[in-house]
């Protein structure tokens, strides 16, 4: 999207003159001149150092004889530890900006969110200006119109268009970014066409940057669903074209994450361009020439994920808002704006003319003078100029128009020395190569300035860039919570491809010549269509609910699909990984034994638990698969109609379980009439584990009802058939497992406050349910009227359920109208050496669909006595978290934040109040104490934003919570002052792995009679528990197709690890048996059970960098040196906040 605000106004900021530089190789001669005659004895000494390790390295280490797993742990002693983190030293932080600028939304005239921009003239007398045009076509994946859509009325054009025009003309350059869009063109090109996009690609003329499926949203989109859009769309680019991408372009995402500039980095990127910002933040950067600077992660003090960015200074992307800083004389070079084509006119009704010989002079000269401006901004001479806009150059005749015009004024300027100026056509890659060639011979450097040996001559920066606001304060967060439903999907696709790919991975390393081999292969093309579905929904107008009505259907649609097909595979692997009809299952008709225990009727509704009915004297199968690398100890469960069940064990043995009626949200009839059961299961890491519900079988306990406690307000509750009811009578109520109690308001059903009873320590926890009204929210904007109002009254039904494993309470509140919005439970969990005992499940039913709601904004509060001092974290894509404080000076829409996945509150006591979330949402604290998250909106009016629509397609959702809190262990609290972000704990970062990749149940088909009981199953394919703090991101074959026709000597398989940041101050075994990796390395030749790693190779997280560690960020240093090449006995360093990529060739044993 792209906008131009109208109207000017005059304002008096001054910006500083440019700095000079000076010669940069002078100064690095005599700083080598120097370094030698002062320190030639320690250079001898280290010298031979290095020559003393590389002997004993290279001779006196035995290397296997074979390839075969060795017999040892696979974990051994590093001699280089270094699992601390330490802060990074860079120049600036988005906090420091933050603290600094006054947000003053001060009118700045022509350029209304900077200044007067002038300059003397004689910046140019020693190096000439080097100007690059950068001609570009933002195509949306979904926006106003389905992708489809816009293909078959836009994006296939466009391609046709620039292969055409730049075919004619080797001066001309274009980029693109989408390869979604891409793909599906190649697919219908002819291949003449194909063959000269290849040549314009391969003679420079056309540059591939990002090169992802999508251009993807950074504030909502998970980690893991980044570095698989990255890696499909640069695969394909690589298997198709030939071409590897090495400069990002991001000029539409709302904000900006860290995360992404990491994920880049060690994609092998080397360069990013960005362009939505908060505009205050803009200006403050222009002001001291910072708006290209080193992108640095705040933990890291090796400066290996140093990447160099280029910050666009205006407000938009569009050619009024490129050339210069007066958008009136730039929208006059947007030549598409001349009659003939259906763009509107320049809204400042000066329009574009055609160039001739007659005005090339005037036309030339006052474009040149907007560079020169512009120019001023940035510390060298070299400049950028993008030359497009939204679905551009949709016609040959439109790209003629470009061309033409620029290249007749290109000609004048370059023909007159005097004007002390080059312009051309250039991709990124022109621009990028040629600056850093600048910054190669001249020193831009500031004085005291840390920098980067990246590129020197650039301020250093860490942070991220959220919330942002294009103007007026105008903050754009509301997208972090709008079409929640379509979040929850998203992430529900994510970890059910994630835990399918680990069940093709192993079946293809167990099945590799056997029938079961063809299951995973049959597959391989809804795999395809499973990942490019999740990527699409990545894309920034997608997974952020900005996109129109119908779009969001069909984004709907294609994940519904994908679901499907996923769960149909996983049943069908089951069979298959358990041995069950292994000559039958690998034939993809055939019907599998085991379906789902949770479906979608549809794309649209909310997952609905199979019912398991069971007849007298048999038993139905459960299985269950574990996606994480933990074993995994958990109170589990299903939905039965008949609560006189019992569970067994898959070697017959009787399972203590317990019974719970199912509640709904509704005014009448909260009963179901079915039941929940739920026992305590015990599953192996990334494996499965066989249970058995049963009815009538000897010997089998029984399920044990819950003891139910109602408070029903006036209207009474029948209590259901077999439980046994009674009153709650108090106004506060209880209740408790072997840690903690929690304590409600009876007559709100809210929960007040909790008390862990092996310290005594109490946690207020004052949950609130609000609502913010507005009139001037849309898909995009947060703009409330004011403070959120709480809605619940007394008077509403609280049913309290308790029993053996599961505490609950469950609550159908009185609100404001006669049907409420909201219903909600609260469950804590009985266990022994279970996670669940530590947190506490909040679900929130939620509904927001009539006109009663129209215009309303629902958040959860919880009001804690923590003391956070306006400081609160909250996760940036589920990788890393990011310090967020409360300002004043900025509207409280401002002071929300992305939750991708999780937020805490830290006390300047140590105490630490945690929320995980399953979707992600908004999060703010607005005042201390405070953590609120919003859950949904429902608006009628569009936010000027370019949608055209409110957002009023609102569905029935439920929101899932994991709450914990926790009491720091350390002698010295961490201080809230304190700038480098917090890490979670252990157990935090458990309970979020726990609930955003939950277990897998399968239910088999045919029941089963006593008398003909099939065998134990289960299947364990880790030889151990992981560390706890080490994470498989990962475990796939990223080729399935290819699968068969790869040679072995190629490695097939992809393992991707995460090792954790963890904050130490706090129970470092996650309140479990838990060890962490400390100063160990892994080896993943011993990591799996039964396969023999026959090779390890270190990679990039998009597979197309091998061996090759330095483009990764990793230069050279001690502790890094076991990541290169292929492993000789598998051990690999793993330090923490590291991802790292390992292609593996794997053999069964079996």
């Amino acid at each position: 999207m792209a906008f131009s605000p109208s109207g000017s106004r005059r304002g008096t900021i001054v910006r500083p003159s440019r700095l000079k530089g000076k010669p940069l190789k002078r100064r690095r001669c005599f700083r080598l001149r120097n370094l030698l005659s002062t320190n030639l004895c320690i250079l001898a000494f280290f010298f031979c150092a290095l020559l003393f390790l590389f002997v004993i390295l290279t001779q006196n280490i035995p290397k296997p004889q074979n390839l075969h797993r060795p017999h040892h742990h696979p974990f051994s002693r590093s001699r280089n530890p270094n699992s601390s983190l330490l802060e990074a030293r860079v120049d600036i932080t988005t906090k420091d900006l933050y603290d600094r600028i006054e947000f003053l939304d001060v009118d700045g005239g022509p350029w209304k969110q900077g200044w007067e921009v002038s300059f003397k003239g004689d910046e140019w007398d020693g190096e000439k200006l080097k100007v690059f045009v950068v001609p570009h076509s933002h195509n949306d994946p979904g926006w106003k119109l389905t992708v489809e859509e816009y293909y078959l009325q836009k994006s296939r054009h466009i391609l046709d268009a620039i292969v055409q025009t730049l075919s004619k003309d080797s001066r001309r350059k274009f980029i693109w970014e989408e390869m979604s869009y891409l793909e599906r063109w190649w697919r219908d090109a002819s291949a003449s066409k194909r063959d000269d996009f290849i040549k314009i690609v391969k003679n420079g003329q056309l540059e591939i940057v990002g090169g992802g499926w999508v251009m993807n949203d950074e504030a909502n989109s998970h980690y893991f669903a980044i570095i698989e859009q990255m890696m499909e769309g640069n695969m394909w680019l690589k298997d198709t074209i030939g071409v590897i991408p090495k400069n990002a372009w991001a000029i539409d995402p709302f904000g900006y994450s860290s995360t992404m500039a990491y994920l880049l980095r060690r994609m092998g990127f080397e360069n990013m361009l960005i362009q939505r910002t908060h505009y205050e933040v803009k200006k403050e950067l222009a002001l001291h020439q910072n708006l290209e600077y080193i992108w640095r992660q705040s933990w890291d003090a090796e400066e290996t994920t140093d990447i160099f960015v280029h910050m666009m200074p205006f407000y938009s992307y569009d050619i009024p808002h490129t050339c210069g800083p007066e958008p009136a004389v730039c929208c006059q070079f947007d030549f598409a704006r001349t009659p003939g084509f259906f763009y509107e006119a320049c809204p400042w009704r000066i329009n574009p003319v055609e160039t001739d010989s007659n005005n090339v002079r005037e036309r030339a000269l006052l474009l040149l003078d907007q560079y020169k401006k512009k120019s001023t901004l940035y510390r060298t001479n070299t400049l950028l100029i993008p030359l497009g806009d939204d679905f551009r150059y949709v016609s040959v005749d439109e790209a003629e128009a470009q061309f033409r015009n620029y290249q007749l004024i290109f000609d004048y300027i370059n023909s007159n020395p005097d004007l002390k100026a080059e312009a051309k056509f250039g991709t990124l890659e022109d621009y990028f190569q040629t600056l850093r060639s600048e910054a190669e011979r001249i020193n831009f450097s500031r004085a005291g300035e840390v920098g980067s040996r990246e590129v020197e001559g650039f301020p250093s920066l860490s942070g991220d860039f959220f919330t942002y606001a294009d103007r007026e304060k105008d903050y754009w967060s509301g997208y972090y919570v709008s079409r929640p439903f379509f979040k929850a999907v998203d992430r529900v696709l994510e970890e059910t491809l994630r835990s399918s790919e680990i069940m093709m991975a192993l079946l293809l390393g167990y099945c590799q010549r056997l029938p079961c081999a063809k299951l995973p292969i049959s597959f391989a093309h809804k795999f395809t269509a499973a990942r490019r579905n999740l990527a699409l929904f990545q894309h920034h107008d997608g997974v952020t609910g900005t996109a129109k009505d119908h779009v969001v259907v069909d984004y709907g649609g294609r994940m519904h699909t994908s679901l499907h097909d996923l769960q149909i595979f996983m049943a069908k692997a089951v069979e298959a990984l358990l041995n069950i009809r292994h000559e039958k299952v690998g034939k993809s008709t055939q019907p599998s034994l085991f379906e789902p225990a949770k479906l979608r009727s549809r794309y649209d509704v909310q997952p609905m638990y199979k019912t398991i009915t069971v007849l007298e004297g048999s038993v139905q199968s459960v299985i269950f698969f574990n996606p994480l690398e933990q074993t995994r100890d958990e109170v589990v469960m299903v939905v039965v109609d008949n609560p006189s069940m019992c569970v067994l064990y898959s070697n017959w043995s009787s399972v203590t379980s317990q019974v719970v009626p199912e509640w709904q949200h509704g005014k009448d009839g909260l009963f179901t009439g079915r039941h929940r059961l739920y026992w305590q299961a015990s599953v192996p890491p990334m494996g499965l584990q066989t249970y058995y519900v049963a009815n009538g079988f000897v010997g089998c306990e029984k399920a044990r009802p819950s003891k139910l406690k109602v408070h029903s307000g006036s209207k009474p509750l029948p209590c259901p058939q077999p439980y046994v009811c009674s009153k709650l009578e108090e106004s506060m109520a209880e209740v408790r497992n072997q840690h903690q109690t929690l304590t409600f308001d009876v007559k709100k059903g809210m929960l007040q406050k909790l008390k862990v009873h092996k310290d005594g320590t109490e946690t207020i926890i004052g949950e609130e349910i609000g609502i913010y009204s507005t009139w001037e929210s849309g898909a995009y904007l947060f703009k409330p009227n004011g403070e959120a109002e709480p809605i619940i009254r007394e008077g509403g039904m609280m049913i309290i359920s308790e029993g053996l494993l599961v505490n609950e309470a469950f609550s159908f509140p009185k609100t404001l109208w006669s049907k409420s919005p909201v219903s909600h439970s609260t469950r804590i969990f009985n266990g022994e050496d279970m996670l669940q005992k530590f947190l506490i499940e909040k679900e929130y039913h939620v509904e927001l669909l009539d006109h009663d709601f129209n215009d309303k904004e629902l958040i959860v509060r919880f009001k804690t006595d923590i003391d956070n001092g306006h400081v609160f974290y909250t996760d940036l894509n589920g990788f890393q978290m990011s310090r967020r404080e409360t300002y004043k000076k900025i509207p409280l829409q401002g002071n929300y934040y992305p939750m991708p996945s999780h937020a805490f509150l830290h006390g300047s006591d140590g105490r630490r109040f945690s929320v995980h979330s399953r979707q992600s949402l908004g999060a703010a604290s607005l005042k201390n104490g405070w953590l609120e998250i919003m859950v949904d909106r429902r608006l009628t009016r569009d936010d000027g934003r370019g949608l055209g629509q409110g957002v009023l397609d609102n569905r029935p959702i439920n929101v899932l919570f994991h709450i914990l809190t926790e009491t720091n262990k350390s002698s010295t609290p961490i201080p809230t002052s304190l700038s480098l972000p917090l890490n979670p704990s252990l157990l935090s970062h458990l309970v979020g792995a726990h609930i955003n990749y939950p277990m897998h149940a399968f239910i088999g088909k045919p029941e089963e009679t006593s008398s003909q009981l099939p065998p134990p199953k289960h299947f364990s394919p880790l030889a151990a528990s992981l560390p706890c703090d080490v994470h498989i991101v990962s475990f796939k074959v990223p080729r399935p197709l290819k699968f068969s026709q790869l040679s072995s000597d190629y490695p097939r398989f992809l393992l991707i690890l995460r090792r954790r940041g963890l904050d130490s101050s706090y129970c470092r075994k996650g309140g479990l048996n838990c060890t962490t990796l400390g100063d160990r390395q892994i080896n993943v030749f011993s990591m799996f059970k039964d396969f023999a790693v026959l090779d390890a190779k270190a990679t990039s997280l998009n597979l197309l960098h091998d061996d090759d560690m330095e483009r990764l960020g990793y230069y050279e240093h001690p502790h890094r040196k076991d990541l290169g090449g292929g492993t000789r006995d598998g051990h690999v360093l793993l330090l923490p906040m590291e991802l790292q990529a390992y292609k593996l060739e794997l053999r069964s044993n079996l």
